[in-house]
């Protein structure tokens, strides 16, 4: 028997015997025939590392997929996502189901190695054991491809001082079903937490690098690659149903949004971009359905902070309206056929203002996967507005149709080109 496959069936004999904490899989899991089931277990494998977008961390601009060397930019230093091809000098070739398991749900590799939390084992330890093991199947199906990563910064690889962040950050744990919650809501819970971990990115972050989980899915901030492989600073929306955040969306909103990548109240951009094409487009639909059911049940404070004064929106009002009435109208309630709706917008009032700069300096610059039907794409106005006139418009628009957020600077704006 090959390594690869005596790799499947151990790991199908994990999932075997973890069948009753992922019941809605455990019938094709038990169909006849040895192979039978190790296909199952690598096609639900494949299934959960969309789920987990695992290909966007792991794929680096013109790299072959899964291979790493994708840049992380934190206060501390650039952390590289690693090699997972199967490959035995360089990627993960070597690692046992029991190894995916403890760095998936305890932050540890091979030997007890610490993990950096830009892995997001923080969401991945609700994760169930069975999931797991359905992964690791599936990764060892890639193929095996030699790609040595480039090093860490020196101070995020002092792996020692982890065991200091996890005492006073990490949570381990499975996730555990709420009783007086619908099965469908749980399941969006389960995504949404786990594999899906919209935290990660949606959930603001203290001086130390960890979610301020007090303050979780209120929005947060990341830097992330664009077109010509330049890092530029993004801003993750509110998610909870705060006016500021999606109190204004529906279900049906959301659930468009996310396997789509646009709906009604607004389209995608920036790393989201991503998320939409290489993991929630593949998703079933009753399992995107779910995860916006559990996000559409987040509470929410609203915002009290210093907001955009009548006098300052005003100086951006000339230019709304030479560049952006036609699509987006007078009241910013937007069209089917023109624009999105600028009132109420969650990036418009989002807390930090960067991706909304970014849109308007740049485009929403979609992938070819995404397309904005009626409403066409947004021309950047990046070689056409000054840093102080884009910074006069965001004030205009975080100002008007009810809206409320800070105001923005013309520095901001500068520090986004």
């Amino acid at each position: 028997m090959s390594r690869a496959r005596a790799a499947f069936c151990f790991a199908v004999k994990v999932s075997l015997a973890c069948t009753a904490a992922v019941s809605a899989s455990s019938g094709a899991l038990a169909s006849d025939g040895a192979q039978a089931v190790l296909e199952t277990a690598v096609e639900r494998g494949k299934y959960l590392a969309d789920a987990g977008n695992c290909i966007s961390c792991h794929t680096r601009p013109g790299g072959d997929p899964f291979t790493g060397g994708v840049p992380f930019e934190t206060p501390f230093g650039t952390i590289y996502s690693t090699n997972i091809t199967p490959d035995m000098e360089t990627g993960i070739g070597r690692w046992t189901a029991e190894d995916l398991r403890r760095a998936m749900q305890e932050g540890l590799g091979p030997n007890g190695r610490r993990l950096l939390p830009a892995f997001p084992y923080t969401s991945y330890t609700k994760v169930t054991d069975a999931d797991v093991a359905a992964i690791y199947a599936y990764l060892r199906t890639l193929k095996p491809i030699r790609n040595q990563t480039p090093k860490n910064g020196f101070l995020v690889s002092q792996r020692w001082a982890m065991a200091l962040w996890n005492a006073a950050f990490f949570v381990p744990g499975r996730y555990v079903p709420d009783s007086n919650k619908s099965a469908e809501w749980n399941r969006g819970a389960y995504l949404v937490e786990g594999l899906g971990h919209c935290g990660a990115c949606h959930t603001p972050r203290n001086s130390f690098m960890a979610e301020q989980a007090q303050r979780a899915y209120q929005g947060g901030a990341m830097s992330a690659a664009v077109a010509g492989n330049k890092v530029r600073r993004w801003s993750a929306v509110n998610l909870t149903s705060a006016k500021h955040g999606l109190g204004s969306w529906s279900v049906d909103d959301l659930t468009k949004y996310l396997r789509v990548g646009f709906s009604a109240r607004a389209g995608t951009f920036g790393p989201m971009n991503e998320v939409v094409v290489n993991s929630l487009m593949k998703l079933k639909a009753e399992d995107v359905r779910a995860m916006a059911v559990y996000l559409k049940s987040l509470d929410g404070p609203e915002y009290t902070g210093e907001s955009v004064s009548p006098s300052m929106a005003k100086m951006g009002e000339s230019t709304y309206i030479d560049r952006c009435k036609k699509c987006h109208s007078e009241s910013g309630r937007g069209g089917i056929f023109s624009a999105p709706p600028l009132a109420g917008s969650a990036i418009v009032q989002a807390e930090d203002p960067a991706s909304l700069i970014n849109i308007i300096l740049y485009g929403p610059e979609l992938p070819k996967e995404v397309s904005f039907g009626a409403w066409g794409t947004m021309q950047n106005y990046g070689d056409v507005l000054s840093n102080a006139e884009v910074a006069a418009l965001i004030n205009y628009l975080r100002g008007s149709w009810g809206n409320r957020a800070r105001p923005v600077t013309a520095e901001e704006v500068a520090d986004q080109r």
